[in-house]
């Protein structure tokens, strides 16, 4: 457990990607004589939120949403920030074969699905947008996956999940070979030219969701731990301070688009109720987790 001085500037071992939000902030461009931020995360954010969740190893930093839902789930000693790091419509995530015929998303049922891991963050947002959008019964789906949960405690429904061999092909190759009928694959898979979507036109398909509940999907927001509002409390307003003076330095959101990466509660509000209705009807989380949960009675009122 972290210990955090009482007064003066306090150090905090962060794990936190490079990005156009955080630029600003790791060239100093924005600055703070409040907080040090230790930058001792992998470059990758993602392979810092297991070793975040499991062995407490950052004080602060983004984490997926659904992988701090799953936190709280399990009594881990986190709490959110309203302040999104990663924001992206999913739409462009969900791919197959370049030679399938274009496919209604509903013709998948009964098929097999390769994804990383079934609680990754972003094939809880499109199994979502499967569902609500496209009337596909996520129970007809099989989802191949490698990875284990970023929660030691958690089981893959065993129902919905197939774990891939260890010593077996891994998922791009999998993807490139048509041996699964859609994949959710990693960026490096989304131009590749054997490659399509499996959402025609996804960028229009993003906007008109967009449109149609009024937010982004959120994918990564920033938490620290959970006793450092209580002790903490200016070093918490600090970090949500720079975090935010750095997007805008980063000329974010751009203009005529929506935010993405919205900061302050009721600006999340909405898309935090979805995904967390998503993860809860996937059978990710235990309970269908209101957005104000995620937050304690201090970092709610940020931005506010």
């Amino acid at each position: 457990m972290p210990t955090f001085p009482a007064t003066g500037p306090v150090t905090l071992r962060t794990n936190l990607a490079d990005s156009q939000l955080a630029n600003g902030l790791k060239t100093g461009e924005v600055s703070t004589d409040l907080v040090n931020f230790d930058f001792c995360g992998p470059k990758t954010a993602n392979q810092g939120f297991k070793p975040m969740v499991r062995e407490g190893k950052f004080d602060a930093g983004e984490l997926a949403i659904v992988t701090f839902m799953q936190a709280l789930d399990y009594g881990k000693p986190l709490v959110l920030l309203p302040a999104t790091m990663v924001g992206r419509f999913q739409h462009q995530f969900f791919v197959c074969r370049k030679e399938r015929a274009p496919m209604d998303p509903k013709t998948l049922e009964g098929k097999r699905v390769a994804v990383r891991s079934y609680t990754q963050t972003t094939g809880v947002w499109v199994r979502g947008i499967l569902q609500d959008e496209y009337g596909v019964d996520l129970n007809k789906l099989k989802w191949l996956c490698w990875d284990d949960p970023h929660l030691a405690e958690y089981t893959d429904p065993p129902e919905l999940v197939e774990r891939a061999p260890k010593d077996g092909p891994a998922l791009n190759d999998i993807a490139l070979a048509g041996e699964a009928d859609a994949v959710i694959p990693a960026a490096d898979l989304l131009a590749h030219p054997d490659m399509r979507t499996v959402v025609e036109n996804p960028d229009e398909a993003g906007r008109r969701w967009g449109e149609k509940y009024g937010c982004g999907h959120i994918n990564h927001m920033f938490a620290v731990h959970r006793d450092l509002p209580k002790e903490r409390p200016d070093v918490v307003r600090e970090i949500y301070r720079v975090l935010h003076e750095s997007k805008t330095a980063g000329g974010l959101p751009k203009a005529g688009e929506i935010d993405q990466l919205p900061f302050g509660f009721e600006h999340c509000r909405k898309s935090l109720e979805l995904i967390a209705r998503y993860a809860y009807e996937q059978k990710v989380v235990k309970k269908l987790y209101r957005p104000e949960e995620l937050f304690d009675e201090m970092t709610i009122k940020l931005g506010s």
